[in-house]
């Protein structure tokens, strides 16, 4: 068994996740319930942020809140002295109500609207991350009008493809966001932004992708950024002061995930993009990265209570639990894989191979397919671990299921930062047919 940052069995045999027992967090707030381990996001930021002070960096270590966000979740961030990088209108609003500082945030996305333009003008959100044409001349146009003077990226797909699933790879050139190098589009973007009189270019943005697990994507990317900086300095007297190069730094999910530490991530990083600048007399940018799923991937267990079961001899045992796709659809969308142990009974020997099925009503709304547990019975807790990141994110209501609540444990305490969702907040926005449409 394999536990991630504070979790530990305690003299009961449960499990515990920053020295609360889980079973006193189903008995309080139910199942499923997700639960954050904090100490864990801790390490991880204080992590990436040693690696760039120790190399005496200029940095920003954005958490890309589309992992995970919440009010407190965006606090944390900040307490962390963390930027924030966003991509909605929904995830601006977190972050103003928050308190978090908006001069750190980063606007992404590859389809901002006009809307979302102005609002992040009107919040002196601090960096546009520019993905296309349409979007420049909206923002022109906006700065124009407000006269505000935000900081700019011109997102690069610099051609480079991870070893990832290849839904979740950014960075090749056939790719829905940023400005293609070799066609040409990133010098346009240069040009039309460079003597803007409002907007502020800083600098150049890729990422390549997510869950990875060497450096050789990043130091390959670099390279083939730097070959465009030293024409960009000589034809268009463009050099940037920030290189950031997203996220996408992996996690272990089960065995065989085999992710580096956050330190050494940065520190080939930060060796790459020195040795560039030395090689090509440039001056060392600063230097800006996104990690999400690296911040709070494993660091979210999410505790279900396990209902019915199913037995087809001499094909498979099935347990069902009390969510499913509806709070993580990654096995769903991506096959993600999982681990997971009975967090009620973590030290009794595992017996047979069981087939995790949610309760939604569809047949491909399977968890995990052979998790090796112990004999089970009904009202047994599963925990299945690593669920921090795009599984509340990406929570949905699908059968009309409700979302679970969300906690925070840390130092023997627990602290409900999301609460679950009720029937009448499901029924909200709902509006009745009129009497005189239904004759």
């Amino acid at each position: 068994m394999y536990l991630h940052g504070t979790s530990q069995i305690n003299s009961k045999g449960h499990l515990e996740i920053g020295g609360v027992d889980t079973m006193d967090i189903t008995k309080e707030y139910g199942t499923p319930v997700f639960v954050y381990d904090v100490e864990l996001i801790r390490r991880r930021a204080r992590g990436f942020k040693k690696a760039f002070e120790t190399e005496g960096m200029q940095y920003q270590v954005a958490y890309a809140s589309k992992a995970f966000s919440c009010i407190a979740m965006v606090q944390l961030a900040d307490e962390l002295g963390l930027s924030l990088d966003v991509v909605s209108g929904g995830e601006m609003l977190t972050a103003k109500r928050a308190g978090f500082p908006m001069e750190r945030v980063h606007l992404h996305g590859n389809n901002k609207s006009l809307e979302e333009i102005q609002m992040a003008l009107d919040l002196d959100v601090g960096c546009f991350v520019v993905d296309n044409f349409h979007e420049l001349d909206m923002l022109k146009e906006q700065t124009e009008k407000t006269k505000k003077s935000p900081h700019v990226l011109i997102r690069t797909t610099p051609g480079i493809e991870a070893h990832t699933h290849e839904y979740i790879s950014t960075g090749q050139e056939d790719s829905k966001f940023g400005f293609d190098l070799t066609s040409g589009q990133a010098d346009e973007a240069i040009k039309r932004l460079k003597d803007h009189p409002y907007l502020q270019l800083k600098g150049i943005h890729c990422h390549i992708g997510s869950q990875i697990f060497d450096t050789n994507g990043f130091s390959m990317a670099i390279e083939k950024l730097f070959s465009q900086i030293i024409r960009w300095k000589e034809e268009l007297d463009f050099e940037p002061e920030v290189l950031n190069a997203g996220g996408g730094f992996g996690i272990r999910y089960v065995e065989g995930d085999e992710p580096l530490l956050p330190e050494e991530y940065v520190t080939s990083l930060i060796h790459t993009v020195k040795e560039q600048s030395a090689m090509h007399g440039l001056k060392i940018p600063e230097i800006w990265i996104e990690p999400g799923r690296a911040m709070t991937g494993d660091a979210g267990t999410t505790l279900y209570k396990i209902g019915s079961q199913k037995n087809i001899p001499g094909v498979r045992r099935y347990a069902a639990v009390d969510g499913g796709m509806t709070d993580n659809i990654r096995p769903a969308l991506y096959h993600a894989e999982y681990e997971g142990v009975l967090a009620n009974r973590a030290n009794d020997k595992a017996e047979d191979t069981f087939a995790i099925a949610g309760k939604c009503c569809e047949s491909g709304d399977m968890l995990i397919w052979d998790l090796p547990l112990p004999e089970i019975a009904e009202d047994d807790v599963l925990a299945v671990f690593c669920t921090g990141a795009y599984g509340y994110a990406m929570a949905n209501n699908y059968n009309r299921f409700s979302r679970p609540p969300v906690v925070f444990a840390e130092n023997g305490s627990v602290q409900l930062v999301i609460k679950k969702e009720s029937y009448e907040d499901l029924l909200r926005n709902d509006l009745p047919l009129r009497s005189a449409e239904r004759v």
